[in-house]
């Protein structure tokens, strides 16, 4: 990682160290902020927005008027006239074919956006640095991966350059050509109405070439694709961290990459080509935690830790709880084994006289029955039976009866 070298190897435009190395810039161990570049571009991006609108008389540019009441139609305001489809047809409203727009837009609308200077240029400051971090420029999908070093720092002699061949032979050398060839095979057109609106082809974006210095580089790289060039002392975060992310890919001119310090400061000295800026510091000197809680000058000062765990007792219901009862009043275990007893005794004695009365009626011996009841019983079963004879004989002889005629 950038953050870890003090040093940075420049490199002429054949790809060979030249002998020379730079320190790195202190905007480089700036803080990344990735919320404060996303809420940066966004209101900057805000600000290329051309304002648009409808027209006042949209959906007016007729004389309809309502019928009233007492039709049995809407009261929406209707075409005049006759002898054409559109007379009598409803106009202005919004519900209505040709009828304007609800809340059409207006022309007054906020389209721009006020930053304050000191948070764009912390949030340049934080797209800066991380250009510096390889992760967050692979993460970009750059082609870095044979890449000498990140940041990548240039002799000034590229600066000089005309054509593009020169350029491109300068991007083949440095192994900065699969980023080109990324953007190649990612042109396509557009999805959407924007085809018909002069962007009609998107592609990715390759590297970025910051200079001091343009003496003729801006030509020559300007017509390969996904590239882009611009000065160092007019770095912009639209073209540094396109899409509010951070870390694109950026190839810095030794003169250029010289000059960081001079623009954005160190923690030492303040800025001296932005008045009152001072380059803006993180919060911790030192991440490492594990380091820092063990460190002798912290436990020093702190509290020994409180090996006691003190845990919380669930209050129980006495009523319901045998062991909570207990605790309250231990004759608990005496009353109840008691009344256990009385329990166990009421049972055997239960069942002592249900064996009892069952013994009682076994040896019982069954009564007489009465003789002049068995009579009556008898008697009464006779006459049924008489009854139920002279009945059968009643219906035998009217089916003889029927059987002769």
């Amino acid at each position: 990682m950038a953050l870890a070298r003090p040093l940075i190897t420049v490199y002429d435009e054949k790809n060979e160290k030249t002998g020379q190395t730079v320190s790195l810039p202190a905007v480089f161990r700036a803080p990344i902020r990735p919320d404060v570049v996303n809420f940066v571009h966004q209101n900057m991006s805000k600000n290329a927005r051309q304002p648009y609108c409808v027209s006042r008389l949209a959906g007016h540019q007729t004389s309809a008027e309502s019928w009233g009441t007492g039709r049995a139609v809407a009261r929406i305001p209707r075409v005049r006239g006759g002898g054409t489809h559109r007379s009598g047809q409803g106009a202005f409203g919004n519900m209505c074919r040709g009828g304007r727009r609800f809340a059409p837009t207006k022309q007054w609308r906020r389209w721009h956006r006020k930053i304050s200077v000191n948070m764009k240029r912390y949030a340049v400051c934080s797209a800066v640095a991380a250009t510096g971090v390889p992760g967050l420029v692979m993460s970009k999908g750059h082609m870095i991966q044979e890449t000498n070093e990140v940041p990548l720092v240039v002799s000034d002699k590229v600066q000089e350059f005309t054509t593009t061949k020169q350029a491109v032979s300068f991007l083949r050398q440095t192994n900065s050509w699969p980023d080109i060839q990324k953007v190649y095979k990612s042109q396509r057109t557009r999805a959407g109405k924007g085809k018909l609106r002069n962007r009609r082809r998107v592609q990715r974006k390759g590297p970025i070439v910051v200079f001091a210095k343009d003496q003729g580089l801006s030509l020559a790289f300007r017509n390969i694709p996904g590239i882009d060039t611009i000065n160092v002392e007019a770095l912009n975060l639209l073209k540094l961290a396109p899409g509010g992310h951070v870390g694109r890919f950026t190839i810095w001119t030794e003169s250029a990459f010289k000059k960081l310090d001079s623009l954005y400061g160190t923690w030492r000295a303040p800025s001296t080509l932005k008045k009152g800026f001072n380059l803006p510091s993180t919060k911790m000197a030192n991440t490492d935690l594990a380091a820092l809680l063990k460190a002798p000058e912290i436990l020093r000062v702190c509290r020994r830790p409180n090996k006691v765990v003190a845990k919380r007792q669930s209050k129980r219901n006495p009523l319901r709880n045998v062991h909570a009862m207990l605790r309250l009043n231990p004759y608990a275990a005496v009353v109840k084994q008691a009344a256990l007893g009385e329990e166990k005794k009421a049972t055997e004695l239960k069942a002592a006289r249900a064996d009892k009365a069952k013994k009682a009626a076994a040896s019982r011996k069954p009564k007489k029955v009465d003789e002049e009841v068995q009579k009556r019983k008898q008697a009464r079963q006779e006459a049924g039976k008489k009854k139920l004879e002279a009945v059968k004989a009643k219906i035998a002889a009217s089916k003889a009866k029927k059987g002769k005629k």
